[in-house]
């Protein structure tokens, strides 16, 4: 859990230092905007202390026990997160409309697991992500936009399309082999 505590931490601390312009700017003083610009997008060291803090979970700290249905409304679920996050890099309409399709796969990703865990690691972990991605989003209303929060026009119709399709492709390759392996649970039972 600690692991898991400290992953959470570092990587909501990095994603969050653009709410607060005063000290985003000392950052990057210090360590200069190409520095910044690459700790911040892919941040492995967090992303891995938190798969590997997850997964670690202890099974006997459970908070509530979810019915067997909410696993299936978890996975309803993370089939628009697939495509909300596709959107995020594709220029087309959706990702026009939805503003910042990331944030958008971020909230559904976490409240899908939140609906579906219920021991204490995942509400931990989810739940820190949804509280994040909420907060990010309002906090985005506020602040002065950047390139890498700007949301460009529409593209054109099939890229709304390319997204759908890529997303669903994302969606099934990680449901039935990506998150055994790299998660450790078995969604689908065969």
């Amino acid at each position: 859990m600690t692991l898991l505590i400290i992953g959470i931490a570092v990587f909501l601390g990095i994603h969050l230092l653009p709410s607060f312009p005063q000290f985003r700017a000392g950052f990057v003083e210090r360590i200069g905007e190409t520095g910044y610009r690459s700790s911040s997008p892919s941040c492995p060291l967090p992303v891995s202390c938190c798969s590997s803090g997850a997964s670690r979970r202890p099974r006997s700290i459970q908070v509530w026990s979810p019915p067997p249905w909410t696993r299936w409304v978890a996975i309803v679920l993370m089939l628009p997160a697939f495509i909300f996050l596709v959107a995020a890099y594709v220029p087309c309409r959706l990702k026009a409309r939805l503003k910042h399709p990331f944030l958008a796969a971020i909230k559904t990703w976490a409240l899908a697991h939140l609906i579906a865990n219920g021991d204490l690691a995942s509400i931990t972990l989810f739940g820190s992500f949804l509280a994040y991605a909420v907060y990010d989003r309002i906090a985005l209303k506020g602040r002065k936009p950047t390139a890498l929060v700007e949301t460009p026009g529409s593209g054109p119709a099939r890229n709304d399309l390319i997204a759908v399709v890529l997303g669903v492709i994302f969606y099934v390759v990680f449901l039935v082999w990506l998150h055994p392996l790299l998660i450790g649970r078995v969604v689908i039972q065969h």
